[in-house]
């Protein structure tokens, strides 16, 4: 599985290279930045990246004529969404303006919800299992990762394989698609420490 092709989806608004190193921490040598549809189609796996604002993203990803590949692409292989990646997989964002994502995943973005907690929520959360998933497989309940978002995911509980709280319920880990090869992490998993290595692996390691 080490050898296999993996594509660090490349449109300007995501931290490349952290992912990249945790991927070679974890012995996967055979990982490009694609930055065009064709690198999407040579590649085995897929994962978005992403910070900044959601209509500044996506307006990135059409500007590099990515999305349409994006949604061809996943209809078929596996792909991870990282922090700001994981909420362009939803159908609409509200950060700023409404703006549409990538529709990968049924529900919405919109801003949290924390009276008297600071904005963003950044650090370390505890988070607990909803549905179990190949991504959650080693993880308990009460395992630390480390989050930076001001916005949340608003989706189905059915989509949910982690929660964390922040002032309410906060999607961490999602999975979707008409294969259920679709996920979603909120927090950075290149960032969390051995648990976040954990589940970037479980998702490399899928067959």
């Amino acid at each position: 599985m080490k050898k296999q092709k993996i594509a660090i989806i490349d449109y300007g608004a995501g931290n490349l290279f952290s992912v990249k190193n945790a991927l070679a921490f974890l012995g996967y040598s055979n990982v490009s930045f694609a930055s065009d549809p064709e690198a999407l189609r040579e590649a085995e796996k897929l994962i978005l990246p992403g910070v900044g604002a959601f209509p500044d993203a996506m307006r990135m990803l059409k500007d590099c004529g990515l999305i349409e590949p994006i949604k061809e692409e996943a209809q078929e292989k596996h792909l991870l969404g990282i922090c700001l990646g994981m909420q362009l997989l939803f159908e609409r964002g509200f950060e700023h303006e409404a703006t549409e994502g990538l529709g990968l995943l049924t529900g919405y973005v919109d801003k949290i919800e924390a009276p008297g907690l600071k904005i963003p929520h950044m650090g370390w959360n505890e988070v607990e299992i909803v549905n179990p998933s190949p991504l959650t497989y080693g993880i308990e309940n009460g395992d630390r990762l480390y989050f930076v978002h001001s916005y949340k995911a608003v989706t189905s509980e059915k989509t949910l394989s982690l929660k964390t709280e922040y002032g309410e319920p906060i999607p961490a880990l999602v999975r979707g698609g008409a294969s259920g090869n679709i996920y979603g992490a909120q927090f950075h998993p290149e960032k969390s420490g051995s648990v976040g290595l954990d589940i970037l692996e479980n998702f490399l390691e899928i067959v």
